[in-house]
């Protein structure tokens, strides 16, 4: 997957996510690909994820949280 390069990413919070400045995550969607991380270390890992497993991990989430 190629997610680095010519377009900047989008990130954002959760809507989910308040601003006390808690534990947040971030994700940017990508043409092949979904970015998670850390809303406190932009410059830190990120996790990627096809978009097939993220839409399964969406799905997952809602019945079971949502």
């Amino acid at each position: 997957m190629s997610t680095e390069g010519a377009v900047p990413l989008a990130w954002f919070k959760s809507s989910y996510s308040g601003n006390e400045g808690g534990e947040c995550v971030e994700i940017a969607v990508a043409a092949d690909a979904v970015l998670v991380r850390d809303s406190k270390d932009k410059e830190g890992p990120r996790l990627t994820f096809g978009r097939a497993e993220w839409s399964e991990f969406l799905r997952f989430a809602d019945q079971h949280w949502g």
